[in-house]
């Protein structure tokens, strides 16, 4: 090859490219880390000679020994309350990592496409032996660019578009397909749905959830009953003030935020749960019990999600050729409180 191309900062990706095979199997050729056939095996290495693509000795030498630090990877921003949320998650990691003597990292990527291949890339440099993920990018081909080291990955709470790997979730059409149920069989028909926008699995299900409760049910779908918006506490509560004046009876909204500014809303018009609107909202946080009335919620299993997810993560690194991946849903409850 010409030489401008060989001084080019070569990657793995470039090598994979070219030889029409995956960065994985890149990296298995290099590492020996998995079985590739000799004849996958010839074709890499001859590319990687065309190239001049010399991988990292110091970094294969180290990558081969185990650190046993897992890497864990949250989406939350400033004024977000899943903080809460996402450190039960941790904490359900940590309980089962410690006990087979494995450290956690924690990083945050304040939902933001950029700071999170930011830090996949800081885990890359840390060598740990696995990353556990709430992923940002809605595509899993844009965090798959920068997994050059391609240690074990498991995702949690949400799926990128192409990923098939690991993951650990939780139920979310279930979740709100039951609180929805709850309030027609509580009496209400007039039922609105708040939440952030559409695009992440996560607020997709949880639509989806709510359209086919009232569908199985014979309540007609209504587009004045349904707001989406941003996911903040101001966006809740104006998006609350709308539906009020398109006369709902009851309310169930499918983002933790937004329900704090909904109940502000509420109470600042001078209206009664459930008297004058009954209130579900996704996911059970401490606020959520000294409300008046306390508030009913979808309560995610967050600690058991952690424990799934670093069982998922272990298994992998410890049986790196099982190919099947797991595919883990997690059930969402209905916590039943005074507000409908």
């Amino acid at each position: 090859m010409g030489s401008s191309e060989s001084k080019k900062n070569i990657r793995i990706k470039d090598v994979a490219e070219r030889a029409k095979v995956s960065t994985a199997t890149v990296s298995h050729v290099i590492n020996g880390t998995r079985y590739v056939s000799p004849k996958v095996t010839e074709k890499v290495e001859k590319v990687m000679k065309e190239l001049d693509y010399r991988p990292n000795s110091a970094a294969r030498s180290l990558r081969s020994t185990k650190t046993n630090t897992i890497g864990f990877l949250i989406p939350v921003k400033e004024d977000d309350t899943s903080k809460s949320f996402f450190m039960s998650i941790a904490e359900g990691i940590e309980a089962n990592l410690n006990s087979k003597g494995y450290n956690l990292i924690l990083s945050n990527s304040k939902e933001d496409m950029q700071e999170e291949i930011k830090r996949i890339k800081m885990f890359n440099t840390q060598l740990v032996d696995g990353l556990i993920l709430a992923p940002t990018n809605n595509n899993f081909n844009h965090i798959q660019e920068v997994l050059d080291n391609q240690f074990p990955i498991v995702m949690i709470d949400r799926l990128p578009l192409n990923y098939k790997g690991d993951y650990v979730l939780v139920d979310n059409f279930q979740g709100t397909y039951d609180g929805v149920s709850k309030l027609v069989s509580s009496g209400y028909r007039k039922i609105g749905f708040i939440s952030s926008e559409l695009g992440i699995t996560t607020i997709n299900e949880r639509y989806e959830g709510y359209k086919q409760a009232l569908k199985d049910h014979d309540i007609e779908f209504n587009e004045k009953f349904i707001e989406l918006g941003l996911s903040t506490f101001q966006s809740g509560y104006d998006l609350t003030e709308k539906l009020i004046t398109n006369n709902i009876d009851s309310l169930f909204i499918a983002n933790n935020i937004m329900t704090m500014g909904s109940i502000k809303c509420i109470n600042d018009n001078g209206l009664l749960m459930p008297k004058d609107i009954a209130v579900i909202g996704y996911d059970n946080y401490d606020w959520t019990k000294i409300t008046t009335p306390p508030l009913s919620v979808v309560n995610q299993p967050a600690f058991d999600i952690g424990f799934k997810a670093a069982e998922c993560i272990l298994n992998r690194i410890n049986n790196k050729d099982q190919i099947k991946a797991n595919h883990i849903k997690l059930k969402a409850h209905l916590k039943i409180r005074k507000s409908i």
